[in-house]
């Protein structure tokens, strides 16, 4: 008897804990209320509100054109405070949301401009270089005759420097260690893809000391033309030519004019 008591209070207390678990949704916030608070913080500088007060805006805006507005706006906040891993993660929400939007451009140019802005020295890691490169090249791509192109045209002819600059760091290494295929392996890909950076002039007369250093004298002769044909002003024209014996005449750079495929042309014709 007393067990069916217990019983039946149980089942009472069960039905009223149901009853007292009902929900009922919140009424929506005006999305226009949350859009000005969050605008007034941003002008204020206060990008940690503002973020905040976007993102709310986006979530309760029907107007699609409204809520993007409020997407872009949250993402450029998190960049304005350095928060460089979720503004991306942003960014690539607002891109995949609203492919269609006005600001599409514009957020393309952001996650780019991030990417950009993470790049460390020389001698740092190579991969967030590469990857800001790849960014710029797609958006130059997609979008050559945008005003933010002539930006990331300037920026990339930085990222070139940069990443020539990496892989001279990185060849001097494997020279301090006696590493002489992993130097001069380095050392060429500045010569076949970044001849038109200011490390051009150093990584040839390295190829001309290395080769020289392990007995390949007529490479080295190769690489001291290239170098005397263009640079036979600079120092490391006069280190190169120091380097060889005396009765070797260099090149003398000739009295024309310099194109993108000069240093392929002299390669073909040495070889």
């Amino acid at each position: 008897m007393t067990a069916r008591i217990l019983l039946i209070f149980f089942i009472i207390l069960l039905s009223c804990s149901k009853e007292e678990a009902k929900y009922e949704p919140k009424p929506r916030s005006d999305p226009y209320k949350l859009y000005e608070d969050a605008y007034q913080a941003f002008e204020n500088g206060d990008y940690f509100y503002a973020q905040k007060k976007f993102s709310e805006a986006e979530l309760n805006f029907e107007v699609v054109e409204l809520a993007s507005k409020s997407a872009i706006m949250s993402s450029y906040c998190l960049y304005g405070i350095n928060l460089y891993s979720q503004a991306l993660e942003s960014l690539k929400s607002f891109i995949k949301k609203y492919p269609a939007d006005k600001n599409i451009i514009y957020a393309h140019y952001l996650e780019t401009l991030i990417y950009f802005e993470q790049i460390e020295d020389e001698k740092k890691d190579l991969e967030p270089i590469l990857k800001t490169k790849d960014k710029i090249d797609f958006f130059l791509k997609e979008f050559p005759d945008n005003d933010y192109a002539i930006d990331l045209k300037f920026k990339k002819e930085l990222i070139i420097n940069q990443i020539a600059a990496k892989e001279l760091y990185v060849a001097k290494y494997y020279i301090s260690v006696k590493k002489w295929i992993p130097a001069i392996n380095r050392l060429k890909i500045i010569v076949d893809d970044y001849n038109q950076t200011i490390f051009i002039e150093e990584a040839l007369h390295r190829l001309v000391e290395i080769h020289y250093h392990i007995g390949l004298v007529e490479e080295a002769k190769k690489y001291a033309k290239i170098l005397g044909y263009n640079y036979n002003s600079s120092e490391w024209y006069e280190e190169a030519y120091k380097i060889l014996n005396k009765d070797y005449k260099i090149i003398k750079k000739k009295d024309i004019k310099k194109d993108k495929n000069l240093f392929k042309k002299i390669i073909e014709k040495i070889k």
